[in-house]
């Protein structure tokens, strides 16, 4: 066995950010000083590891002197006192109305994990997998999120199961804000052509017609396209930014689901990282 010294590297007011909600937890549930394995502080540190490295819950246990058993309810309290913190829907909304921006991006992502043997009916009815994606041809969940025009995640939705087509999974966890913020805050919102036929305020390229799918589309629609994409090409970096910073999102080996708390705790580690919360 070789032993040496690493450097964590996530600021260390992010981890006395987590240590403090974790303190916090706690004490709601009475728990005594003394009582616990680790610290708060030493309890965040697990947990931005397992967020910032992905690594091994096996090693992660032995490196912090705990059982894996331990670990992964460690895991899981982090995890839950950091999601509790995620960004509501609508304030989102609204704070990026208040910021100045004048649209946000909506997109959808699977987060790949695991093969879960779970079957339901499809809508021809056969027999699928409830987690397999024919989008991205693997297990995993369906996650929504919001960007403002730069780029920058300012909200994720709770997981669908990768069988969940976007505008499914959409109309269930946004759409209705998205429609209220068009209307309420003229905040409409670009997303891609998944998205078709979801309402006003909402806006997508425009498809060719199924009456003459051979024939071009006229030079307005093309531009406004054109346009629409070059504005949404920044809306591809909200999930590059999670995925790349957080590297347990790249593919996720515990239950999925929990992988919508688990893209929620990532979220709310970048937005302390950035600024966004103190």
């Amino acid at each position: 066995m070789i032993t040496y010294r690493a450097i964590l590297d996530v600021p260390r007011d992010l981890a006395l950010y987590l240590a403090g909600l974790l303190a916090a937890q706690r004490r709601e549930l009475g728990t005594r000083k003394g009582r616990r394995a680790l610290t708060p502080f030493g309890q965040a540190v697990l947990g931005l590891r397992w967020f910032r490295d992905n690594i091994n819950i096996a090693r992660l246990a032995r490196d912090h002197g705990i059982s894996s058993a331990t670990a992964y309810r460690y895991l899981d309290e982090v995890t839950e006192v950091l999601s509790a913190q995620r960004p509501d829907l609508h304030e989102a909304l609204r704070q990026a109305k208040d910021d100045g921006w004048t649209y946000v991006i909506g997109d959808g992502k699977i987060f790949s994990c695991d093969r879960v043997n779970e079957k339901i009916l499809s809508v021809k009815g056969t027999e699928i997998d409830r987690w397999h994606s024919g989008k991205t041809r693997g297990q995993g969940g369906n996650i929504q999120a919001l960007t403002q025009p730069d780029g920058f995640p300012i909200w994720v939705s709770d997981v669908e199961p990768g069988s969940v087509h976007d505008i499914t999974a959409a109309d269930k966890h946004v759409l209705g804000a998205l429609h209220w913020a068009a209307s309420q805050l003229d905040l409409p919102t670009l997303a891609d052509a998944g998205y078709q036929g979801t309402g006003a305020g909402i806006h997508t390229p425009v498809k060719r017609s199924k009456k003459h799918p051979g024939s071009p589309l006229d030079i307005d629609n093309q531009t406004y396209n054109l346009l629409l994409r070059s504005l949404r090409a920044l809306g591809e970096r909200g999930f590059a930014l999670l995925v790349g910073r957080w590297r347990t999102l790249r593919r996720l080996t515990t239950s999925p689901r929990k992988i919508g708390h688990i893209v929620q705790a990532a979220l709310v580690l970048t937005h302390h990282e950035h600024g966004r919360l103190t």
